[in-house]
């Protein structure tokens, strides 16, 4: 099975590919802009020096070689390789932004015959078609896992000016008598866990109800995390391991195969 991941949005076609190659012998791609990879989450695949329009050229003419396409976050580009591709399995991944609270609007992008849409965290199922399927975000724990040479700081918490309220993350620290550090979101990708196995503690973004991907990678460095609403989470939940997340993503495609 060959698979193009086209684009890598914090690094989960890295993730996938990687563990999906190892797990089940596929020969997956991922292709991206190094210009777009400012903290360096592509430790698996390809970085291009090109502007957009030679990407979504290079992209288009690499989709003819395999078996399945896989496009993270780009939907406008569904449409293009569905014309020159029209029965090649095509799986768009959303992450985020780019789809919450505007299902209807982008409808012209998803609404295509034999696409599969997948959405990275729960929230994003509100407001989307009964057919999309939540496929767990995949952590990478080759990198992220804990580090008993890493002294951790107790009663310590981590948190990142990136959709948070500071008031509740202070709330927070204050509530559980924690130490807090707020810094800004400019960490290289493989200096994260390190940083994270640093602090007792990371409270994830308060402005969205699901765990962050970094989250998710403090849980695997053993750092507890206190979620949006202020509850502790203290252990990585199963569905975000990557072998279960893979196998579940492999299924979808050898369904979309054999159609």
């Amino acid at each position: 099975m060959k698979i193009l991941h086209i684009w890598n949005t914090a690094g989960v076609a890295s993730t996938l590919a990687k563990f999906m190659d190892r797990i089940y012998g596929s020969r997956s791609t991922v292709i991206y802009r190094r210009v777009f990879d400012k903290f360096g989450h592509t430790i698996y695949g390809e970085l291009m020096d090109c502007g957009a329009k030679e990407f979504v050229l290079r992209a288009v003419l690499r989709s003819l070689k395999y078996d399945i396409i896989h496009i993270h976050s780009l939907d406008k580009l569904v449409p293009i390789i569905r014309i020159l591709n029209p029965r090649k399995p095509i799986v768009l991944h959303y992450h985020g932004s780019e789809i919450r609270g505007k299902w209807m609007i982008r409808k012209k992008f998803w609404n295509i015959p034999n696409v599969v849409v997948l959405v990275s965290t729960k929230d994003l199922l509100n407001g989307a078609p009964e057919h999309v399927i939540y496929l767990p975000n995949p952590v990478d724990t080759d990198i992220f896992r804990p580090n008993p040479a890493i002294v951790r700081k107790t009663r310590s918490a981590l948190a990142f000016r990136y959709y948070i309220d500071e008031v509740k993350v202070r709330k927070y620290a204050e509530k559980y008598g924690l130490e807090l550090t707020i810094l800004e979101r400019e960490y290289p990708y493989l200096e994260m866990p390190k940083l994270l196995s640093s602090y007792e503690f990371f409270i994830d973004r308060t402005e969205i109800p699901s765990l962050s991907k970094t989250a998710l990678e403090a849980l695997a460095c053993g750092t507890k995390v206190i979620r949006w609403d202020g509850e502790i989470i203290d252990h990585l939940p199963e569905e975000h391991k990557p072998e279960n997340v893979v196998r579940k993503l492999y299924d979808i495609y050898r369904i979309m195969i054999e159609k």
